[in-house]
């Protein structure tokens, strides 16, 4: 496709020959041209005479770009495209000495008239502007013609609105590639400073063909970059938030829903920040696995292990789906007769709820857990099976779908391990000395002491105000309800 371009003719600028001598173009009017030589006075010839020399012809012009489409002026905001505008009939009557809306008898005011330079009526149009209250130099109105001389138009407008610059700036795109990949390398990785990064970026240029000859800028550079391409990855905090917001869900999530005991239930394990004495006598660290119920926020059932195996697992299943019974020593507080769960009406369901402690029995229709070998071992999903319980797999390092039994087991630090004998601490900084010489709890004591714990849940939630979310239906938005009270409506409306 051919290009639009303006025809040759004569302008400022331009050279011509006429009556036998090559002249330059100092001024061009709508019925005059002022022509000059290098040893003369200006001459001001019409130009009729001009063109009607026997030996007339334009012997250079200055290179003038392609006229500009006009639709490329439509990409600029309104007022950019009003300034431009504006420009334009003030460069126009410095170059030709009248403006683009003169009358056709109209004539250049004397600062503009033909016999002026092209410096002094630049210099008269910059004063002009000036008292009109645009401060402007000379050499501003210089620098816009010649703009305007070269693109047209377009050389008058401001391009920043709509100039694209690069979110790196003068950075390689080949080097901000291989940032990138050195830091998504290091998302499962323990966690590393920036000077690793930094040196992982050069090493992945190096072992790259197109990257072999690409100039690293200065280590400031690299670290700015660095910060940019890091925002909001945890790069360089905890490398559990890290896994998290690397691994979570890319589309829009919300609340699983439950209305109904054991609707969704959720399974997990998580270490015991407690020394136990172990069946061989030696001192060691125990598994803490345990289900809760979402609609009514319940610990249906835990155990605890040296580590969690398969059959762990299955047996926290059982013990969900099976009452209770009270143990020697408990007290007669802890009966599931004395609570305010609905004992009366259970008891024409299973005989065995007699004599039962006060933790609810529920049979899960889904039970939501991680990818642990213990929950997603063959042995688990038999279980399931038989029972007819449906699993669902969280993503992979995604806690929050399965936050409830999460915040369950934090809590446990605070309101159960840190009353014990051997407490660790949550970390190494938070650990005393000497945890061994204590009288230290069995594996069997333990378990037994947080069967009955779990038994007396509800009323520790009681005193200590625990606040679940409302039950729909079963209660009014604005009441505190409890994990016990909870319990007591939706059982009392699944019936």
């Amino acid at each position: 496709m051919s290009t639009l371009r303006r025809p040759a003719g004569i302008a400022v600028g331009s050279w011509v020959r006429f009556r036998g001598q090559v002249r330059g173009v100092v001024s061009v009017g709508t019925r005059t041209v002022t022509l000059a030589d290098s040893g003369g006075d200006p001459q001001v010839v019409t130009v009729a005479e001009l063109v009607a020399a026997a030996d007339f012809a334009v012997v250079d012009s200055p290179v003038r770009m392609p006229l500009p489409a006009a639709s490329l002026l439509e990409t600029f905001p309104d007022r950019v495209v009003e300034k431009a505008l504006w420009w334009e009939g003030h460069i126009l009557e410095v170059l030709h000495g009248l403006p683009p809306d003169a009358g056709e008898d109209a004539v250049p005011r004397p600062e503009y008239a033909a016999g002026r330079s092209l410096t002094a009526r630049q210099q008269a149009k910059a004063a002009e502007l000036t008292l009109l209250g645009h401060k402007v130099s000379a050499s501003t109105v210089a620098h816009r013609r010649r703009r305007y001389q070269a693109e047209g138009v377009l050389g008058l407008a401001d391009h920043r609105p709509v100039r694209k610059q690069s979110e790196f700036g003068s950075v390689d795109e080949r080097i901000v590639t291989a940032m990138r990949q050195a830091i998504a390398q290091g998302v499962d990785s323990s966690t590393r400073n920036g000077a690793f990064i930094l040196w992982k970026t050069g090493e992945i240029l190096r072992q790259s063909a197109e990257g072999q000859n690409v100039e690293l800028p200065s280590e400031r550079t690299l670290y700015r970059l660095l910060a940019k391409l890091t925002k909001g990855t945890h790069t360089f905090g905890t490398a559990t938030n890290r896994r998290s917001k690397a691994h979570g869900a890319t589309a829009p999530f919300g609340e699983l829903p439950a209305f109904a005991p054991g609707e969704v239930m959720q399974i997990d394990s998580t270490p015991l920040d407690v020394l136990v004495l172990l069946d061989n006598g030696v001192t060691g660290r125990v598994e803490l696995t345990a289900m809760i119920d979402v609609a009514t926020r319940t610990l249906t059932a835990a155990v605890l292990r040296p580590s969690t195996k398969a059959v762990d697992a299955s047996v926290l299943l059982a013990r969900t789906v099976t009452p209770e019974l009270m143990r020697p020593g408990w007290v007669d507080a802890l009966k599931m007769s004395r609570s305010v769960l609905p004992h009366r009406r259970l008891l024409d369901l299973d005989e065995r709820l007699v004599h039962a402690a006060a933790r609810p029995v529920i049979v899960p229709e889904i039970i939501v857990c991680d990818h642990g070998k213990a929950f997603i071992s063959r042995n688990f999903q038999s279980s399931c099976r038989f029972l007819e319980i449906d699993v669902q797999p969280a993503h992979k390092a995604a806690g929050f779908e399965k936050g409830h039994i999460e915040s369950t087991l934090g809590s446990v630090a605070t309101l159960f391990a840190q009353f014990l004998p051997g407490y660790t601490g949550r970390s190494a900084d938070h650990r005393g000395r000497h945890l061994e010489r204590e009288r230290l709890w069995s594996l069997l004591e333990l378990q037994e002491y947080l069967m009955s714990g779990l038994s007396r849940s509800g009323k520790i939630a009681d005193t200590m105000g625990c606040v679940t979310r409302p039950i729909r239906g079963g209660c009014s938005p604005r009441m505190r309800s409890t994990p016990r009270s909870s319990r007591s409506v939706v059982t009392s409306r699944s019936r």
